[in-house]
């Protein structure tokens, strides 16, 4: 494993003394909101998401050392297609959908499946502070501060079996708060897996927040994975059940257009999208469309971590 070293921290990057609070300061906030009539609103920018923070202790061990992405641009330019196919769809409606109640049911390939409220959720493990590379297959990234554990904390509470193979995760369908859903640019509900190796890997997040926050709407709030080393469209957000399979599962891209989207999905520089090179990047924040490009790093920069995790496998193939 490599060495992590301390990075020299920005103060705009340290969260502030303000954010450390209680994990019992989300569900009030969010109890605060349905008592005045607003939940919808909460997760915003601008909203009472501002006023609600997670105690979350900074990750000495995944750090990285070059600027964190403007929390408004990680906010307000996404991919959530249930909200629409343009980058700014996500901010602009996901306000309508309904985040708690919340519940994640783990089941499958298990000896104690079992279902999880988000008080649960929060419980489950220490909260971190982990600033990871994100990389979408379209060819812009961005640098995230996230707050949540590692999957494998809440996988090991439902007690796998010899045969849990991979995990599929899928997302919630609200067709009255989601306009995306009317589209049928996929077959709803959104859903994509990983091997169980990789869904267990330390890398891979359970998350509830980013910026000291809890998750914005638009980011997938309330509980999102997170999968640095892959695509972002692997990333999964607002999950509602988890499944232990013994089979492969077809996600929703690879399902829809198996020719660009595999079930893999790893960060490749070397395998170009059918349509365009993945072999540099765009960052988000740094200067729109006149920023410099970035070569693209294998594996989003974490090869040191997750290579071994494909020793043997041609990643041409198995994209």
């Amino acid at each position: 494993m490599p060495v992590y070293r301390y990075p020299r921290i920005h103060a705009s990057e340290i969260t502030p003394e303000e954010v450390w609070a209680s994990r019992r300061q989300w569900m009030k906030a969010a109890g605060a909101s349905v008592a005045a009539g607003t939940l919808a609103g909460w997760p915003l920018l601008g909203s009472a998401a501002s006023l609600a923070s997670l105690n979350a202790q900074r990750s000495s061990k995944y750090v990285l050392m070059e600027p964190v992405t403007p929390e408004k641009d990680a906010t307000t330019y996404n991919n959530f297609f249930e909200f629409g196919m343009d980058k700014g769809d996500p901010v602009k409606y996901a306000s309508k959908m309904q985040t708690t109640p919340w519940k994640v049911r783990v089941e499958g390939e298990c000896a104690a499946p079992k279902t999880f409220d988000l008080d649960d959720l929060l419980k489950l493990a220490p909260l971190e502070d982990r600033t990871y590379r994100m990389r979408c297959v379209e060819g812009w990234s961005m640098a995230i501060p996230w707050i949540g554990y590692s999957m494998s904390e809440l996988i090991k509470q439902v007690q796998p079996t010899g045969n849990a193979k991979f995990v599929e995760f899928v997302t919630d369908v609200q067709p009255k708060n989601m306009p995306g859903v009317r589209i049928r640019s996929i077959d709803w509900p959104y859903r994509d897996g990983l091997r169980m190796d990789e869904a267990m890997h330390p890398l891979t997040m359970l998350v509830m927040g980013m910026y000291g926050k809890v998750l914005p709407n638009q980011n997938g709030a309330p509980v999102r994975m997170v999968v640095p080393w892959k695509y972002g469209f692997k990333s999964v957000k607002s999950i509602v059940t988890i499944r232990l399979l013994e089979k492969q599962p077809v996600g929703s891209w690879e399902q829809s257009q198996p020719s660009e989207y595999g079930f893999y999905s790893n960060v490749n520089p070397e395998v170009s999208h059918p349509r365009w090179s993945q072999a540099t990047e765009r960052r988000i924040g740094e200067d729109g469309v006149f920023s410099p490009k970035r070569k693209t790093l294998m594996f989003n920069g974490y090869a040191n971590e997750v290579a071994s995790l494909y020793a043997g496998m041609d990643l041409r193939k198995n994209y």
